[in-house]
């Protein structure tokens, strides 16, 4: 069974318009619920007003579903039979609904008008107010004008006058605007970075021009020391990058017209983003210009460079190629498994690191001396500066004495020791030591003493001991050159050579050099990699017989950077598998203002950051020659 329905609307004009449509079913709701049947929009109709049900000879039956009547042909009443074949109007609130059959299609007929207004139950209104505002309101046109003049005094005149009002604190460090709300705060386009916090509601301490972007001047004016121009050359700068084309050509031309220069500061160090640290500079902005940079600067003695893990050069540590007087000197090589650096020392980790020599039987007998009981550890030698980033200068009175023992002479309960990279002093004292008394007396010069019967054995004796008091001192000169030769203390572990001194008894101690830094170009920090293995990353040490192997790691192979770091968008997992995958982008390493610090770390105050001044408190000190 189904039921024709026809909704009647007129236009301005006084045209019908007929929408009809068919409602399927063998029952028929009536009511203001957009749900029923007929949909009758009216206050005073019921959600759901009544419902017609069709009999099975053709008629329909029609009845109120809660107590609210209805008119059927002019009569109120709550429910009625209707004969579509003969005609029925029905009337709910201000609507009128004429019942017939359709002469086409034989279905009951709804044909729906509104005939008066709507009723709201109070008073009689017509639709368009009952839901609206319109009125109560000035017009749209009132409004319009008078919204748009109160934003423009708002956010443009308000602000351009607070702007002016504290121009003149602009291009100072230290001038300040009062607290309170300022105007042309309105215009930020969000809250400051932890970095420049301090700055909030001082607008023109970095917009120093109204309606003019930020100058790198504004910037400098601050960071007087910790930035720099990445190239001074600010056109060379631009053809690093490449000429623009097509729509980035458009986009630099109009960023030009409203004094919107590239190769500015904010380029890359964008503010307005957030309250938290600003954000370290996109890889993009460094791929833009290392990206291919040989084929825009043929000059440049940069090797090009995009992302970490898939397009990068090999590193350049920084080595001691030998020393000037008791200066290092340094040079900058491309890491290659055997490149060499030239400290000084003799030192080899695979003999100390050794799990079945003479050491490690030497840690066994000292359990609980060591980090472990089984041979000696990286940590046993190397210690963390107060950072973590670092670590401190392997002092020899610290890690190797334990086991080098420069003591020469006991007296009581109390060890003579030799005075560690002071030769001359090494020399001092052990002259010093033989000149200071005589040989020890023979036992059988002593009365009490058993000797060969006679007295030529009694002269022999004391005739021996006259020879070693008068050639005494001649030891001290025997003592020296033990120390200072194979198997001395000295020579194990320096390197020694002849044309010293007299002070020095005629030898020379080659300084040593302990490298702090090998990465200058960028940033390496030992903290962040603390759960890791030494060896992870220093896979050659267990094995290296030789002083100057350099142990650091470079950026393939094993134990190189890439093992762990992938590359800013994680580009090299798409070849390689790597188990622990760490996304790099070119701001973890590297800084825009390389300087002694980390990347994109807060700059501290070093007077009140102690861990900090520590830390370079115990970094390398190169003295004069050792002579």
């Amino acid at each position: 069974m189904s039921f024709l329905v026809r909704q009647i609307a007129l236009k301005s004009s006084g045209e019908e318009i007929v929408r009809p449509s068919t409602v399927e079913g063998d029952e028929l709701t009536i009511g203001r619920d957009a749900s029923c049947g007929i949909h009758l929009p009216d206050l005073a109709v019921d959600p759901r007003h009544a419902k017609v049900v069709a009999s099975t000879d053709g008629g329909l039956a029609i009845a109120s579903i809660g107590d609210q009547p209805f008119e059927v042909n002019g009569r109120s009443t709550t429910q009625a039979s209707l004969d579509p074949a003969v005609g029925a109007e029905l009337t709910f609130g201000g609507h009128r609904i004429a019942v017939s059959r359709d002469g086409e299609t034989g279905l009951p007929t709804f044909t729906v008008r509104r005939v008066e207004a709507v009723s709201d139950s109070a008073e009689e209104k017509d639709i368009a107010t009952v839901y609206t505002l319109k009125g109560l309101l000035p017009g749209k046109r009132m409004s319009a004008w008078t919204f748009a003049i109160l934003v423009l005094v708002a956010f443009l005149a308000f602000p351009i006058f607070s702007y002016v009002t504290y121009k003149p604190l602009a291009m100072h460090e230290k001038a300040r605007r009062p607290d309170g709300f300022h105007a042309d705060q309105a215009w930020s386009s969000g809250p400051l970075s932890l970095a420049h916090k301090n700055l909030k509601g001082d607008c023109q301490a970095c917009h120093t021009e109204a309606f003019v972007a930020v100058t790198d001047k504004a910037c400098l004016t601050c960071h007087t020391k910790d930035a720099h121009d990445h190239i001074s050359d600010k056109a060379r700068l631009l053809r690093a990058r490449g000429e623009p084309t097509g729509m980035a050509a458009f986009q630099r031309a109009v960023a030009n017209a409203f004094n919107r220069p590239a190769g500015r500061c904010v380029d890359c160090h964008t503010e307005h983003e957030g309250a938290g640290a600003m954000p370290a500079t996109q890889q993009k902005f460094c791929a833009d210009c290392h990206s291919g940079m040989k084929g825009r600067l043929p000059d440049t003695k940069i090797a090009d460079a995009a992302d970490f893990g898939t397009a990068h050069p090999q590193f350049k540590p920084t080595i001691i190629g030998g020393m000037d007087g008791g200066k290092p000197l340094f040079q900058r090589a491309a890491w290659t498994p055997g490149l060499q650096e030239d400290n000084g020392l003799k030192f080899t980790h695979g003999q100390h690191l050794s799990k079945t020599n003479g050491i490690a039987q030497m840690v066994r007998r000292m359990p609980g001396r060591f980090a472990a009981d089984d041979a000696l550890q990286c940590k046993d030698c190397h210690k963390a500066d107060a950072t973590g980033t670092r670590f401190k200068p392997v002092v020899m009175e610290d890690s190797c004495q334990s086991c080098h023992s420069l003591s020469f002479d006991q007296v009581g309960g109390t060890f003579r020791t030799l005075r560690h990279g002071r030769p001359d002093q090494v020399v001092a004292e052990l002259r010093s030591f033989y000149r200071g008394g005589a040989p020890a007396r023979p036992a059988n010069l002593s009365g009490l003493a058993r000797r060969v019967p006679g007295d030529a054995a009694l002269r022999a004796t004391a005739a021996d001991y006259a020879r070693a008091v008068r050639f005494y001192p001649t030891r001290a000169e025997q003592a020296v050159a033990q120390v200072f030769s194979q198997g001395g203390m000295c020579y194990d572990c320096h390197t020694v050579t002849r044309g010293g001194s007299a002070a020095t008894g005629g030898f020379m101690v080659r300084a040593v050099a302990q490298n702090d830094r090998y990465y200058h170009k960028g940033w390496f920090d030992h903290k962040a990699h603390d759960k890791s293995d030494c060896a992870d990353c220093h896979t050659e040490a267990a094995r290296s017989n030789r002083a100057s192997d350099l142990l650091v790691p470079g950026i393939d192979g094993k134990g190189g950077c890439r093992t762990c770091h992938v590359g800013g968008e994680g580009a090299k997992l798409a070849t390689v598998s790597v188990k622990d995958p760490v996304d790099s982008s070119c701001a973890m390493c590297h800084s825009y203002h390389m300087d002694a610090g980390a990347p994109w770390a807060p700059k501290k105050d070093r007077k009140k950051d102690v861990a900090q001044t520590v830390a370079l408190a115990e970094r390398p000190r190169f003295p004069a020659n050792l002579r």
